[in-house]
């Protein structure tokens, strides 16, 4: 069944039966998919701008250089779909299923991911800025490079998570769990890590100038070389930290 390059605006799909279809540039702007079974369909440079893919079963489906921009996946299957590249600006994904699929240089996210689980997923080099993840699972995720700028990670479960060289300036990681998380050379300038847990956390010459860390767990971390000047640090637990040359100019360390 193909429908390359044939435009299917506001078409209803409503529930139906699209599997391994080749849908490679096809135009779904506005059309209703929702609960609709995509697996493994090829829907590369395709267009589903503001289309509804509430509940719709995309697994394995390749999405590359699609435009899903305002696109609704809330509750959808995107397990293992291929994102990278894809227009994702202003697209619902809360608690969508992402294991294992593939955001490598997906544009420009801005997305709703409240809820969404990210199990073993790829998003290095991802654009998430000032994205929700409030509820999400992102235990082990690699999120290499990512710009997560001002992003919302309230309470999120990071255990594991690989951020090396990730923009997390102004980021809400207020009791985010991020025990044995790779924070290496990570940009948390005037972030929010009250009650964080990042117990044998690697912050390793990470920058975390200003930030909040008040009664957060620092246990066993590793800080070697890490900038914390103006931080505040009140009530921390840095029991066993390895601070060696780590930088606590104008540090609050009132416990």
């Amino acid at each position: 069944m193909g429908y390359c390059m044939i435009d299917l605006i506001e078409v209803n799909f409503e529930r139906d039966n699209i599997e391994k279809a080749n849908l490679k540039g096809a135009n779904f702007k506005g059309t209703n998919l929702q609960g609709a079974n995509l697996e493994e369909a090829n829907l590369v440079g395709a267009n589903l701008e503001e289309a509804n893919l509430v509940g719709a079963n995309l697994r394995g489906a390749n999405l590359e250089k699609a435009n899903l921009k305002g696109a609704n996946f809330k509750e959808a299957n995107l397990q293992g779909v291929n994102f990278k590249e894809a227009n994702l600006q202003g697209a619902n994904l809360e608690e969508a299923n992402l294991e294992e699929a593939n955001l490598e240089e997906a544009n420009r996210i801005k997305a709703n991911l409240k809820g969404t689980s990210f199990m073993g997923a790829h998003l290095e080099e991802i654009n998430l800025e000032g994205a929700n993840f409030v509820g999400s699972n992102l235990r082990e995720v690699n999120l290499i490079k990512a710009n997560l700028r001002g992003a919302n990670f309230k309470g999120v479960n990071l255990k594991g998570a690989n951020l090396w060289l990730a923009n997390l300036t102004g980021a809400d990681l207020e009791e985010a769990n991020l025990i044995k998380a790779n924070l290496k050379k990570v940009d948390l300038k005037e972030a929010n890590l009250t009650g964080a847990n990042l117990e044998e956390a690697s912050l390793i010459k990470a920058d975390l100038k200003k930030v909040d860390l008040k009664d957060a767990n620092l246990k066993m971390a590793y800080l070697e070389r890490a900038n914390f000047q103006g931080a505040n640090l009140a009530g921390a637990n840095l029991k066993g930290a390895h601070l060696e040359k780590t930088h606590l100019e104008e540090a609050n360390l009132k416990k």
